[in-house]
Order: C-alpha cells, then structure tokens, then sequence
C-alpha cells in the first residue's frame, strides 16, 4: 500500500503515453524519493521490486493488457523473482524503470526489469508472471491471443531461468509444504 499513491499515477499515465505491443520496452521515468531510501540515503534494496511492479503496470496499460485484464476477470501474480545489484540509486537521483518480456514457458511470462540512470543498469531483476482468473491460471497462448501478439521468431528463454525457477521451485498449492529445516 505504501506505492498506491504512485500507482495510481502510473495508471493515469500510461494511459496518455504512447501505446505499446506486448512485446515492447516500457520506460517509466523516476526520481528516489524521501520515502524510499534507507538510512545509507540510497534507495532501499526492498524498494526495487516494489517500485519494478510500476514498470509492469506501466506495460500492461499502454499494451492494452489492463483493460483486458479487466474484462476477462485476470489478475497478474507474480511466482518468481530474482534481482541484481550493481550500484546504488541516490535520493533525489533521476533514473527510469525498463521493462521488457524476455520469454515464456508453460507456466510464466518472464520479464527483464532494469533500473537505468545515465545509460547505465544500476538493477536487474528476472520476473516470472503469470495471469489467473476463477478457473486457474490463464494459458499463454490464450494471453497473446486476447493481446494479438505473436511472440517474437527469435525469443527463446534463457537456459538458466529454466534451471532457476526448478532450482528455486516450490510445491505446487494442491500439496502440503510443512515448514522444516532440512
């Protein structure tokens, strides 16, 4: 809750900003705010993924997703994430959030998300998303069909976010998960 205020911009935004194809690059741009740095005065590692769902919701509007979102009843989740950082966003310090779909598999989109400032990648996080509704998660294809999008001839997953999200996965809902120590 305590991004909904800028949220809620992003939205308005998007909406007046160019339109997209679902497989373009968005580009929010940003300042660090008072409210999201840490007692170092940079911006707080926490904050990152926080603030990267701007850059998706960003996407999802100016690619017509949202509203069809909407529509049909989907919700967005998000099932994995992993993030890099190379160096710090200051306060007050103007940089732009990046977005872009770098490949699916039968249960995710995956999306690139990059903090940028100078022409230079301060973050990089790999986002695995994925749509649900009522009945259960919402196929890809069927995603880029509500889109008309056809993914791009040349996009093929990395290997390593395969063996990323087996590596990290966990047990599916349906199956206990008990908490333990191994």
């Amino acid at each position: 809750m305590h991004l909904i205020l800028r949220t809620i911009l992003i939205l308005f935004r998007a909406r007046r900003r160019a339109k997209l194809g679902f497989f373009d690059t968005s580009s929010v741009p940003m300042t660090v705010l008072v409210t999201d740095i840490d007692f170092a005065k940079h911006l707080n590692n926490g904050m990152y993924l926080s603030l990267m769902d701007l850059g998706r919701f960003d996407l999802l509007v100016r690619s017509g997703m949202w509203d069809l979102m909407k529509k049909r009843g989907w919700g967005p989740v998000v099932n994995n994430e992993t993030i890099s950082f190379r160096k710090s966003l200051q306060l007050h310090q103007k940089y732009s959030i990046e977005t872009k779909i770098i490949g699916f598999d039968d249960k995710a989109v995956y999306l690139e998300q990059r903090m940028v400032a100078d022409g230079e990648i301060y973050a990089s996080a790999v986002i695995g998303t994925r749509f649900v509704s009522k009945q259960g998660p919402v196929s890809n294809a069927e995603i880029f069909e509500a889109v008309n999008a056809v993914p791009p001839a040349d996009m093929e997953l990395p290997e390593w976010i395969t063996e990323w999200r087996a590596a990290v996965a966990l047990p599916s809902t349906r199956r206990p998960a008990p908490h333990t120590w191994a």
